[in-house]
C-alpha cells in the first residue's frame, strides 16, 4: 500500500523516508499572492510543480532530510516599457535541506550552500512553491521585443511648441531703461 501525501500538510520526514514524489498541476488562482501580481485574471493559467523527497547520510553519519523542488508557471504581467500585457515564464529548481528548528537553520545558514528549512510534521508545500515563484518575478517585467513602438526620448511623438524664453522679456525691459 502506498502512502498518500498531501501538499498542504506534508510530513517531510516521512516523505523523504519513502523517497516519494509529488507531481501537481494546479490552477494559478490557488496561489493567491502570485495571482494578485497578474495584470489580468489568471483563470486559465496553471502552476506545474514536482517535489521529491530524499534521505541522505551526512559526513557525521547523521540522517539528513532533503526536498527537491521544480516549479513553473507563465504569468501575465504588465511590460514596464510599452505598458501592454507580457507573458512572463517563471522557472524554479531548488534543493532544500531540513533541520530540526529555525534556530538551527539560522545557525547553519552561512556555512551551507543549500537552502535550509525547519522540519515540520505538517509542512505546507504549496506555500513553498508560491514563495519560490514569487521570488522569481522580475522587478521590472518587460518584453524582450515590445509588440508596439516605444518612444525612446522624452516627448517623442508629441507636438513640440517653442516656449518663450522668460529672460528675453527681461532683456527687453533692460534695453528700454538704457534708452
Amino acid at each position: 500500500m502506498s502512502k498518500k501525501f498531501l501538499p498542504e500538510a506534508l510530513c517531510v520526514r516521512t516523505f523523504a523516508h519513502a523517497g516519494a514524489v509529488l507531481a501537481v498541476s494546479d490552477p494559478l488562482v490557488q496561489y493567491p499572492r502570485l495571482a494578485n501580481e497578474c495584470s489580468t485574471p489568471p483563470t486559465d493559467r496553471l502552476v506545474v510543480w514536482s517535489a521529491r523527497g530524499e534521505l541522505r547520510t551526512s559526513e557525521t553519519r547523521a540522517e539528513e532530510v532533503w526536498l527537491h523542488l521544480e516549479a513553473q508557471a507563465h504569468v501575465p504581467l504588465t511590460c514596464q516599457r510599452c505598458l501592454t500585457p507580457a507573458e512572463v515564464p517563471l522557472q524554479v529548481t531548488r534543493a532544500f535541506r531540513f533541520v530540526a528548528d529555525e534556530a538551527t537553520a539560522e545557525a547553519e545558514d552561512d556555512g551551507a550552500e543549500e537552502d535550509l528549512l525547519a522540519i515540520s510534521a505538517a509542512f505546507d508545500l504549496r506555500a513553498l512553491v508560491e514563495d519560490e515563484l514569487l521570488m522569481e518575478l522580475p522587478l521590472v517585467p518587460r518584453h524582450s521585443v515590445c509588440p508596439v513602438a516605444v518612444p525612446t526620448q522624452a516627448g517623442e511623438g508629441e507636438l513640440v511648441t517653442e516656449k518663450p524664453n522668460p529672460f528675453a522679456v527681461l532683456a527687453g525691459l533692460q534695453t528700454r531703461k538704457l534708452n
